[in-house]
């Protein structure tokens, strides 16, 4: 029933600092505790993990939770306004990733302080719930699944001492840290996760910042696709280069327009067409990637819109864009060449600088096939783990500063799905339309 264990080379084991120390502070105390020896021993390549080099710079302090009290019997007063606002969204100047750390270690503060020595709480019984709300609203934004929690306030019928005595923990205090860490353990993994994304998405960015190796539109065996130079983000297709589009031209300030592919395409595949025949062939060659009609009526609702006044001036429907990383070579320090592939359905480098992934889910996005039954029909099983992934690329995708749409297919098959699609485009070009001075 214990927590898992966490002793890997370069981590080091949950230890919540106080709610009112700050960072510097938790840190100056915790150099000072292994210098005087009392049994915290730093692993083989001991660093801090990702959430106190985040914390360091935009993340949000647990005081900032709190207001002044009285100095003596209260001294720190939770901002029940300012929790309440968390459910809708974080604060300005702060992304509901730094919310989800700092109320993490708050509640898993609180919640082994009322179980041991009972000191240093700063929640109460009427509070704690407002807390624990917030909590799940700001990880469902973040497509986090939030703790189950089996008890809702520290005392009473629903408190931690209730739940503690009636599971046979009232002699162990480990017995009740090892009960919070059950609990909250997994939430915090999950944050480490997308804390390590963030960190590498600010410090390890190509020189220029520009958009690189767009690899799009296989129209046959998926591209095998390598990493030559991990410091600039030079990548190679080493094996079916023939059956997916490459764009290699800077990027402009203000996305990718219809007309730009358009200039490409004449250049590289059809010199001496004039653009309405180059427009043509362009659009041909991506419509013969897609492989199932959903997606086919996506395409044709969009570029639809090509054929309007000003139209080649919108941003171009790009389909099948290859994106790539090596998340292997960050946990294990080697590089073995061979790259993660994610294939994004549709991607639209909008006016304002945007980078926009629509998606459209099949069923096989969320269930394996079974066998055909005896009229030959292939029905599905749902498969969580399949959605568990997808969803996981979806917070990766955010953090990397991607917008995601997702259509299911079945919506696309209605009748009212063009028009559905037309709607959705309307409003989004209305939203991402180019900054005006």
């Amino acid at each position: 029933m214990g927590p898992p264990v966490r002793q890997s080379c370069g981590t080091r084991p949950w230890r919540a600092s106080p709610p009112t120390e700050s960072l510097q502070t938790t840190v100056a105390r915790e150099a000072e505790e292994k210098t005087a020896g009392n049994g915290l021993r730093r692993p083989c390549c001991w660093r801090p993990t990702m959430s106190w080099r985040i914390t360091t710079g935009v993340g949000v302090e647990l005081t900032a939770f709190f207001s002044s009290g009285d100095g003596w019997a209260q001294p720190w007063v939770l901002d029940i306004e300012l929790v309440e606002s968390l459910r809708l969204g974080p604060p300005a100047g702060h992304t509901d990733l730094d919310v989800a750390i700092a109320l993490t270690r708050l509640l898993h503060h609180d919640f082994v302080s009322h179980g041991t020595d009972g000191q240093g709480r700063h929640l109460d019984d009427e509070n704690v719930p407002l807390a624990i709300k917030a909590h799940r609203a700001v990880l469902e934004r973040l497509a986090l699944e939030p703790p189950a929690w089996p008890f809702r306030t520290f005392d009473g019928p629903r408190g931690f001492g209730t739940y503690w005595r009636a599971n046979d923990m009232s002699g162990s205090w480990k017995a009740r840290r090892d009960c919070i860490e059950q609990i909250l353990g997994p939430t915090r993994d999950a944050l480490e996760d997308l804390e390590e994304l963030e960190y590498e998405r600010r410090f390890t960015k190509g020189p220029s910042g520009s958009f690189k190796n767009l690899i799009f539109a296989a129209d046959g065996v998926k591209p095998e696709i390598v990493l030559r130079d991990a410091v600039n983000n030079e990548v190679e297709i080493v094996r079916h280069a023939d059956t997916c589009l490459v764009f290699t031209d800077p990027l402009p300030p203000h996305g990718l327009t219809w007309r730009q592919m358009v200039a490409w395409w004449q250049k590289n595949h059809q010199p001496g067409a004039d653009e309405e025949t180059a427009a043509d062939g362009l659009y041909r060659r991506l419509y013969r990637s897609l492989d199932s009609k959903p997606e086919q009526l996506l395409m044709i609702t969009y570029c639809a819109r090509y054929a309007e006044e000003g139209g080649f001036d919108l941003p171009a429907l790009i389909p099948q864009v290859y994106l790539h990383y090596a998340p292997h070579t960050r946990k294990s320090g080697k590089q073995s060449g061979a790259l993660y592939r994610q294939r994004m359905d549709f991607l639209l480098l909008a006016p304002d600088r945007s980078r926009i992934v629509i998606e459209v889910d099949g069923v096989q996005h969320y269930g394996r096939p079974n066998p055909p039954d005896e009229q030959g029909r292939i029905t599905h099983t749902a498969a969580p783990r399949l959605y568990a992934e997808m969803v996981a690329e979806d917070r990766r995708l955010r953090l990397a500063g991607y917008e995601i749409y997702r259509f299911g297919g079945w919506e696309l098959k209605e009748p009212s799905g063009r028009q559905l699609l037309e709607s959705f485009f309307t409003s989004l070009l209305t939203r991402h339309q180019k900054p005006t001075l």
